[in-house]
């Protein structure tokens, strides 16, 4: 198993994508080793297992990536929250601000049962936005938030502060 500090190494920075002055955080090549990736999942897993989870809600695109693996490490179910438009069947709607600009994603609204307590994960915390977002979405679906968990948290933004009230584990801190 890798350390957190070698999984962070996977991590390569693009500077000025998808705008100038962003810098992105691109985890193609942690997905693509698979000790990394498995150490991943494994320390991700780790403050939940033996906990009540009964889904992860995780954000498209790259929350998937986490997200279904997570689930399946957790024996529980895995529930997508999607852009708009993407899913078949009658669906909740949350908008939220993101570090360049808007956006707006979806969940069906059968997703998540009457308290059942889900896990939402994402790849990256900046502005707190998309989980702000997918919170708003599980509780619209009569779900309990239980814990959110990111790859990695920018801390030199606003997303901590805006999740306050939340169990957030961050694997990665820059």
């Amino acid at each position: 198993m890798l350390t957190i500090d070698q999984i962070a190494a996977k991590i390569r920075t693009i500077p000025d994508f998808p705008e100038p002055g962003i810098q992105f955080k691109d985890i193609t090549p942690l997905l693509k080793d698979a000790e990394g990736f498995a150490s991943t999942i494994e320390a991700m897993a780790q403050p939940w297992l033996g906990q009540s989870i009964d889904a992860v809600v995780a954000i498209e695109a790259r929350g998937y990536m986490l997200g279904a693996p997570l689930a399946t490490r957790l024996g529980c179910g895995f529930v997508p929250v999607r852009k708009v438009g993407k899913l078949p069947f009658h669906t909740y709607r949350a908008e939220y601000a993101l570090e360049y600009g808007t956006a707006a994603i979806e969940i069906h609204r059968d997703a998540v049962g009457l308290g059942e307590r889900v896990l939402i994960i994402d790849d990256v915390l900046a502005t707190g936005g998309t989980l702000s977002a997918a919170a708003h979405l599980v509780h619209q679906t009569g779900g309990t938030v239980a814990g959110m968990g990111v790859l990695m948290e920018l801390s030199f933004l606003p997303g901590r502060a805006r999740l306050k009230g939340f169990d957030l584990r961050s694997l990665i801190v820059v």
